[in-house]
């Protein structure tokens, strides 16, 4: 089986997007004195490339032909002087613009790296982290392109030409002429040749990030493990070929794109010298032209179809460079949901209790990178509907309900994850709209049923919740979450590598290790999301009781499947098709047989687990 992926470059090309040059200036400008440094080095450099042909010149009629021995030795001294200097100077160009480029690279990913963490999960659901690492990574390469490299190199070539234009000019301007009445020929095949690049430029990115997208997905554990399970190796080979394969063949046409073009182009600059030598030698032969002066043409020649030759082709690699520019705004454009309020004041340190005050909640429409927010036509669905309850300091309250209800989207509003569309989210009396992110993001630990490990030491990941703890802290938290004596028993202990995803280790393990990490944080306000849903017995039992040591005290706000773990809740209320329809203890809403009573029994739950005391 394969996937077919058409290669249409006669396509219609995107139009370039409004502003986008404006907003590539503004990268630049803060390279502004390194760019004039450079442009100064480029003239410099562009003067010295039209002193050699000069010399050669006097050489030859001066030193040569006039069998002047010293003249000749000054002069082709003077030259090595020069090409010294030009050499230096070209030098002093790659280190500014090697400079400026990775600058520019440096930037742009902290800026895409910093609006992707400010972006809403729904973003991350419908996007594959393959496609925004690709973006990252090649387009980011691609763009600053435009900047360390295409505009020196566009500044330089015009500097060069109009330096060589002018000196053969000077030199001869009947065979000047002769010699430039080619190059404009090329004018109208570069702009063509441009637009194609553009086109195809735009399908490589696009192919380079669906191949980093599927190999993302593949290269990892849970990844590799799920085509070993199914045994469909050679499908998923034949996919990664085909990816592969869009990606060659687009190679292919971008190099074939310009080799054609640089083909006509090297044969032209090969003719107007065969021009020259023609024309000129017959000069020289009649005394009108002095043989030096034919020598210095042809060394002009080189320096003039260089700068022509990449001048037809900067369109080319600034459409391209655009391109990644382009697809690089298109995430820095995709809107931020949750925004910080300027000036927001922090959470009291104490505050320890929720308040849902009529919430009304529904999911953007799911859209892919680069959409236009308004193309949708579809409208969101609420998932909850004018919710409304409270959890007090030290209670724990449970959200139970049917797949779908609306429970785990608590769970985000809480943590500030989304934001509302009607009614408000408090906490200690407190909009969390109103107050800063950080202080709710220490107020409130979420512990979710997929406890994610980074492919990191133990002792890492642990402290991504508390950077500065100790080791003798990071001990205390996992002895408090039942963890410590597993660690003790591994070689190397807090450093050992949990490995991708946490594989290393099993589900209530990692479980039990989260639970350690949210006791670094010390939220005053824990809300458990699924937290025991993905284990088995055992290990769930063992997940409930370091829950119920190490969180002893604290207003926990648990979100379960498992009707069994949330009996000895407070108050129960009871989620269906985003509205509380019920709330009670366990024992209540038993007897009262409702939906709560209905779930138990459908979860076939033994009296000694839920039936009432």
């Amino acid at each position: 089986m394969t996937i077919a992926i058409p290669i249409d470059a006669t396509q219609p090309q995107p139009p370039l997007r409004a502003g986008t040059i404006r907003r590539i200036l503004r990268y630049a400008r803060p390279h502004t004195p390194a760019l004039c440094a450079l442009l100064g080095i480029i003239i410099v450099e562009g003067l010295l490339g039209i002193i050699p042909p000069l010399l050669f010149q006097r050489i030859v009629d001066q030193g040569v032909l006039a069998g002047n021995g010293a003249l000749i030795t000054t002069l082709s001294l003077l030259a090595i002087a020069v090409l010294i200097l030009s050499s230096a100077a070209t030098l002093g160009m790659r280190w500014l613009s090697a400079q400026i480029g990775q600058n520019l690279i440096f930037r742009l990913r902290a800026d895409v790296f910093a609006h992707l963490q400010r972006l809403p999960i729904a973003f991350f659901t419908h996007n594959p982290g393959g496609a925004l690492i690709s973006r990252l990574s090649t387009d980011v390469t691609g763009a600053q392109g435009a900047i360390s490299g295409v505009l020196p190199q566009v500044v330089s070539n015009l500097t060069g030409l109009a330096f060589v234009i002018g000196t053969m000019l000077y030199l001869s301007w009947p065979v000047a002429l002769l010699a430039l009445s080619l190059p404009p020929l090329l004018l109208l095949p570069a702009r063509q040749m441009g637009r194609r690049m553009r086109r195809i430029s735009h399908q490589r990115l696009e192919a380079v990030s669906d191949l980093t997208a599927f190999m993302t997905e593949r290269l990892n554990v849970a990844g590799a493990l799920l085509v070993r399970l199914y045994g469909h190796r050679d499908r998923e080979h034949a996919a990664f070929t085909t990816y592969s394969a869009r990606d060659r063949d687009l190679g292919v046409r971008i190099v074939l794109t310009g080799g054609i073009y640089s083909t006509v182009l090297m044969a032209v600059s090969s003719l107007s010298v065969v021009l020259v030598y023609w024309v000129g030698g017959h000069l020289a032969l009649s005394g009108t032209l002095s043989v030096g002066t034919l020598i210095a043409f042809t060394a002009l020649l080189a320096r003039l179809y260089g700068p022509v030759t990449s001048l037809s082709t900067a369109r080319v690699e600034v459409m391209t460079s655009i391109a990644s520019f382009e697809r690089i705004f298109e995430v820095l454009d995709e809107p931020v949901t949750v925004v910080e309020k300027p000036g927001a004041p922090p959470l009291p340190r104490d505050a320890a209790d929720i308040e849902f005050d009529q919430v009304s909640f529904s999911y953007p429409p799911r859209r892919t990178l680069g959409t236009d927010p308004s193309a949708s036509s579809s409208a969101p669905t609420p998932v909850l509907r004018h919710v409304s309850f409270r959890v007090r300091p030290g209670q724990k309250v449970a959200i139970v309900g049917p797949s779908g209800a609306g429970k785990s989207t608590i769970a985000g509003l809480v943590a500030r994850l989304h934001d509302v569309d009607e009614g408000a989210v408090r906490i200690a009396g407190r909009d969390v709209r109103e107050v800063s992110l950080e202080s709710l993001r220490a107020t409130v630990g979420v512990l979710t049923q997929d406890a994610h490990l980074f492919h990191d030491t133990i002792a890492a990941n642990l402290r991504l919740a508390a950077p500065d703890a100790t080791d003798e802290e990071l001990i205390q938290a996992c002895r408090a979450a039942q963890i410590w004596p597993l660690i003790e028993s591994l070689p190397e202990g807090l450093q050992t590598v949990v490995g991708d995803r946490g594989y290393r280790l099993s589900g209530g393990e990692k479980q039990r290790l989260a639970i350690a990490r949210l006791l670094l944080k010390a939220p005053t306000i824990v809300v458990l999301d699924e937290a025991t849903a993905h284990l088995d017995t055992e290990s769930e039992a063992a997940v409930q009781h370091a829950l119920t040591h190490a969180l002893r005290g604290r207003t926990m706000l648990v979100i379960a499947h498992r009707l069994s773990t949330v009996r000895d809740a407070d108050l129960i209320l009871v989620l269906d098709q985003g509205r509380i329809v019920e709330r009670g203890t366990h024992e209540e809403l038993l007897t009262a047989g409702g939906l709560y009573a209905l779930l138990c029994r459908t979860q076939l739950a033994t009296d000694e687990d839920l039936a009432p005391r």
